[in-house]
C-alpha cells in the first residue's frame, strides 16, 4: 500500500492524520513532459505537486505576485532563463547537501539560487545521403564557406542559438563570435525560421544537408507516425569547439522567493536529482540526466557518447546580452 493510499484509507476511517502541503510549481515547460517524475514523488511521499504551465511572461508574473505568490518552485529550461529568474529577485538561495552531491558544480549556481535537472545537447542534423560521417567536426567549422547554402537553422535570437553563440563567445571572444555568426548566416539556406523539427524537415524535403538543433527532438519525432520518416533521413552528429566538447544546455529549478510549502518543495527538488527520478525524465523527455552515472534510455544511447563542453554553464550565461547584441548587428534572420 502507498503512502497516499494509506492516508486516503485513514482518512475514509475518520482518524485524524497531520495535512501534507501541496506544493506548487509554476513551469514552462509542457505539464505532460514531467508528469511521470510527479506522479513517481506523490507515489513515494504522498505529497502533491500541482503543476502551472506558464508558456510566456512568467518572470513578470513572479514579479506581480510578489510574496503573494503562490508558487514554491519555478521550473524551465535554458540557462538564459534560469539567469533571468535569478536576476529578478524572485528566487531564494538553498542549501542542499543531497543536490550539491547530485549536480556537478557548472550545473548549479554558485549561491544555490538554480541547479540544473537534464542536459540537452545542440548538435546537427546532417542528411545521410547527402553528408559523409565525419564531414562535421566543430562548431567553428559551421561558418567555413564549404556549407554555403546546406545550413538550416532557427531563429539567431532564440534562446538555443544565443546560447550556442554566448558559448562561442566565451571560447572565442566578441569579434570572433560576430565573425562566425555572418559566416553561419552566409551559410544558410533559406532564412531562420520555424522550430528544430522544422529543420529536419527541411532536411528531408532537401532544401538544406545539416541543421542546428538539439539532441531530443530527434525522440520525439521518432514518435510521431508523420515525423519518424524525416527523423529517419538524418543522423545525428556531435561536433565540438575546437578547445573544447560538445555544447550542452539545461533544464532548470529554483526555489521561489515566496514559497509557502518550503520544505515540501526542496523534498521534491531533491528527489528530482534522484537516480530514480533522473531516469524517468530521461526516458519520457529524450534528455541527458544531470546526475553523474544514471542510467541513459537505449533510445539516447543509442546516439553516441555525449563528451559535453566543461565551460562553466554560469559563465555562458554571462555572455547572453552579448550574444543578443552581435545576432542583432549581423541581422542573422534578415
Amino acid at each position: 500500500m502507498t503512502l497516499r493510499t494509506l492516508l486516503l484509507a485513514t482518512v475514509a476511517s475518520g482518524a485524524a492524520v497531520p495535512a501534507l502541503a501541496d506544493v506548487n510549481v509554476y513551469t514552462t515547460r509542457q505539464p505532460e513532459l514531467i508528469q511521470p517524475v510527479v506522479d513517481a514523488f506523490t507515489e513515494k511521499t504522498g505529497i502533491l505537486v500541482n503543476l502551472a504551465f506558464v508558456e510566456e511572461g512568467l518572470v513578470e508574473r513572479l514579479v506581480a505576485e510578489g510574496a503573494r505568490s503562490p508558487a514554491d518552485l519555478v521550473m524551465t529550461v535554458d540557462i538564459g532563463n534560469l539567469e533571468q529568474i535569478v536576476d529578478a529577485g524572485v528566487t531564494q538561495p538553498v542549501q542542499s547537501e543531497a543536490l550539491e552531491q547530485a549536480i556537478p558544480a557548472g550545473f548549479r549556481s554558485p549561491e544555490g539560487l538554480w541547479f540544473a535537472l537534464t542536459e540537452r545537447a545542440r548538435i546537427v542534423y546532417a542528411a545521410k545521403d547527402r553528408v559523409a560521417p565525419g564531414e562535421v567536426t566543430t562548431y567553428e567549422d559551421l561558418a567555413d564557406p564549404k556549407w554555403k547554402g546546406r545550413i538550416c537553422t532557427r531563429s539567431g535570437v532564440h534562446n538555443y542559438n544565443l546560447a550556442l553563440l554566448s558559448a562561442i563567445i566565451a571560447h572565442h571572444g566578441e569579434d570572433y563570435a560576430k565573425q562566425w555568426a555572418q559566416g553561419l548566416k552566409d551559410n544558410l539556406a533559406r532564412k531562420p525560421q520555424g522550430n528544430d523539427t522544422a529543420q529536419v524537415r527541411a532536411i528531408w524535403a532537401g532544401e538544406c544537408d545539416i541543421s542546428l538543433g538539439n539532441t531530443y527532438y530527434m525522440g520525439q519525432m521518432l514518435e510521431d507516425p508523420e515525423q519518424a520518416e524525416w527523423a529517419n533521413s538524418v543522423r545525428l552528429d556531435f561536433p565540438r569547439f575546437e578547445d573544447g566538447g560538445t555544447h550542452i544546455n539545461v533544464s532548470g529549478i529554483a526555489m521561489t522567493k515566496a514559497a509557502p510549502d518550503k520544505d515540501e518543495a526542496l523534498q521534491f527538488m531533491e528527489f528530482l536529482v534522484s537516480p530514480e527520478a533522473q531516469t524517468i525524465y530521461a526516458e519520457e523527455n529524450h534528455e541527458y540526466p544531470v546526475l553523474p552515472g544514471a542510467e541513459l534510455p537505449d533510445l539516447v544511447a543509442s546516439w553516441g557518447a555525449l563528451n559535453p563542453d566543461t565551460i562553466d554553464l554560469n559563465e555562458v550565461a554571462g555572455h547572453r546580452a552579448a550574444a543578443l547584441r552581435i545576432m542583432e548587428e549581423v541581422d542573422f534572420d534578415g
